[in-house]
């Protein structure tokens, strides 16, 4: 009895034909992709909503590799080749875990994000880390990271890093701030953008721009003799009639007051 007598209705020669034809086929375009997605693998990419309009998130086997405003597409595909050097799949959407995870980083608590720095510098990678300890509704100073990363004198070169985050919003580089709290540039679409993701956290531009004005670097309480970043959450509980205004730390060192624990603000001076 052959294959044909026992109903499988094609006789062998014709499958055999068959299989020889479909060798000299090409794959779809979409088979690599989609089993690479089966998978885990691969890099792919997927929109969300932000305080910036919609960003398209792209994501691998280890977590987020990038964040861009906008919805080209094509745009985005060439700008990731350009930036991580492969290719990046569109998706409907982002795996549903991540998905949350993600939802949450651009509401402003990207603690439960995963990201892969995996092509950065070790530097890149300890401001970016730093950077991420920064909590929502509270601003930094470059320099307060160069000291938190153990490279007090290397100012500047954190503004480079952070201008080059390719993870913007879920890095949270939009809460680091000039020296003297004026807002500084932003990758993400400049000061205005920055203005706007930082209100959406609840962070007014315009205080802190009279900060800048009034050079006052720090505030701190009398009943507790302890000063803070002034966006720091101890230093918003400080009653008006409380707090006091420094223009430096050797100022409230002087003053007998201490560093806050949970801002550090000795690393910002």
């Amino acid at each position: 009895m052959n294959h044909q007598d026992r109903g499988h209705g094609v006789p062998p020669r014709d499958v055999e034909a068959g299989l020889r034809e479909l060798g000299r086929r090409p794959a779809p375009d979409t088979l690599l992709p989609g089993v690479l997605r089966q998978l885990g693998l691969g890099f792919w990419y997927a929109p969300a909503e932000s305080s910036l309009g919609t960003v398209l998130v792209a994501h691998g086997p280890a977590g987020v590799v990038a964040v861009r405003r906008g919805t080209d597409g094509a745009e985005f595909e060439a700008w990731f080749r350009e930036h991580r050097g492969g290719a990046v799949h569109p998706a409907a959407a982002l795996p549903e875990a991540l998905a949350t995870a993600v939802a949450a980083g651009l509401r402003g608590d990207g603690r439960g994000v995963d990201v892969d720095l995996g092509g950065l510098t070790e530097f890149q990678r300890d401001v970016l880390g730093a950077t991420r300890t920064i909590p929502r509704g509270e601003v930094r100073t470059y320099g307060w990271v160069a000291r938190e990363i153990g490279r007090p004198g290397a100012v500047r070169a954190v503004g480079t890093a952070l201008g080059h985050n390719p993870i913007p919003l879920l890095i949270p580089c939009h809460r680091v701030v000039q020296g003297d709290w004026r807002l500084g540039q932003y990758s993400g679409g400049g000061p205005e953008a920055k203005r706007r993701v930082l209100a959406a956290e609840g962070v007014d531009a315009a205080d802190l721009e009279a900060l800048a004005r009034s050079r006052v670097r720090f505030h701190g309480s009398d009943t507790t003799r302890i000063f803070c970043v002034p966006t720091c959450r101890a230093a918003r509980r400080i009653r008006d009639d409380h707090r006091v205004a420094f223009g430096s730390e050797r100022e409230a060192r002087s003053a007998g007051y201490r560093p806050c624990r949970l801002c550090r603000p000795a690393a910002a001076a």
